[in-house]
């Protein structure tokens, strides 16, 4: 079985406010230092991501065998996941509302994907780095899908969540769209879908053009070869959604990750959030191009701490984020990829059996 991550231990109301201004510190030197080198990396990558793009597209159209097939299907999924990813995911959180340029601001950016960006910015932007790991409140956490803390009480179907996080990853960019509808307050009568109204209208309106673009617009385009095109483009947005789906939980689910209570947020200071975000995050190691294939969500503690820095100064000020943890006893968690991604398997796993087969602690260290 998975071992259990002990709860780190509780802070002073002089150390989170020590652990408080130190971040703020780090948060405020990268401010003032960004300048043109920034623009000009946010600019190279979505210059990268077009170039691919129209060369994946060129490829899966006009290929005459199987490997360059094969090819422009691989040069099409690293654009889309590179604007999802490093371009879209980070320009909608206002990494880049300094430079004043209208097609990189966070508030009418739109991506390439079925979730709307109004929809993205309240669920995401908003409740998510808001409630982060707070059960009830932060509903990323297991998407209402799945089970991943003893909080929840088990139920016969939880053995079959592992089916569940196969759908969920297959077809993340839905998922993900539909987070809005909030289904499980429909189930329970919290909510009624005709309220929901608003929101469908966007996510039909948003899911019609994405489906019109990749599935009927580019294949017939190709005339008699459509075919090999639509399924090129479906290619394209399955490994998106997988590998999306893979670096998110990386991020936020593995064995360390932990989750916190409704009442761990009454009264909660700048340090008591800080603190919070530490304790619920993850990073993996990597190569640079692993570090941008991910958004740099491979610094989820960076991003959970500063997500309006631009990502890419993730790994300049890791160093800084863990000396501060280790003078203030907090953990750092950090592995390798695969690593971390075992740990999301084994938690889902682990969490799909009965409660009686395991113990764990619960809830976010107070502060003394």
């Amino acid at each position: 079985m998975m071992k259990t991550t002990t709860p780190a231990r509780s802070l002073s109301a002089e150390q989170l406010e020590s652990l408080g201004r130190l971040l703020d510190q780090v948060r405020q030197d990268v401010l003032g230092d960004l300048g043109q080198k920034d623009a000009d990396y946010i600019r190279g990558i979505i210059r990268k991501q077009q170039m691919a793009e129209i060369l994946g597209r060129v490829l899966i159209h006009f290929s005459l065998t199987p490997v360059s097939w094969l090819i422009g299907v691989g040069l099409l999924s690293t654009a889309k996941i590179l604007e999802n990813m490093e371009i879209g995911h980070n320009i909608m959180h206002g990494q880049y509302d300094w430079m004043n340029d209208p097609k990189l601001f966070s508030q009418t950016y739109e991506w390439d994907t079925i979730c709307d960006g109004d929809s993205w910015r309240k669920t995401h932007n908003f409740e998510h780095h808001t409630y982060t790991n707070i059960l009830g409140m932060d509903r990323d956490y297991g998407y209402g899908l799945l089970r991943l803390t003893n909080t929840t009480p088990w139920r016969p179907k939880h053995l079959f969540q592992f089916i569940n996080y196969f759908f969920l990853s297959l077809l993340f960019d839905w998922g993900v769209g539909l987070h809005e509808l909030e289904v499980e307050k429909i189930r329970s009568g919290k909510t009624r879908l005709r309220d929901k109204w608003p929101f469908l209208k966007r996510f039909f309106r948003k899911a019609r053009n994405q489906v019109l673009k990749d599935y009927v617009l580019f294949p017939l385009l190709a005339g008699p070869m459509a075919l090999k095109v639509l399924l090129g483009n479906l290619m394209a947005n399955l490994i998106r959604n997988l590998w999306a789906s893979t670096i998110i939980f990386c991020g936020h689910f593995t064995e360390g990750a932990q989750t916190f209570r409704k009442q761990d947020y009454e009264n909660e200071s700048r340090g008591m959030w800080y603190y919070r975000q530490l304790l619920g995050s993850s990073n993996f190691t990597g190569s640079r191009w692993l570090h941008i294939m991910s958004g740099h969500l491979s610094f989820q503690i960076e991003h959970h701490l500063f997500p309006d820095i631009p990502a890419h100064r993730y790994r300049e000020i890791a160093p800084r984020v863990r000396q501060i943890c280790v003078a203030h006893g907090v953990p750092y968690n950090t592995g390798g990829f695969w690593r971390q991604w075992s740990t999301v398997v084994a938690r889902i796993w682990r969490y799909s059996l009965p409660d009686s087969l395991f113990s764990e602690p619960r809830g976010l260290p107070r502060a003394g």
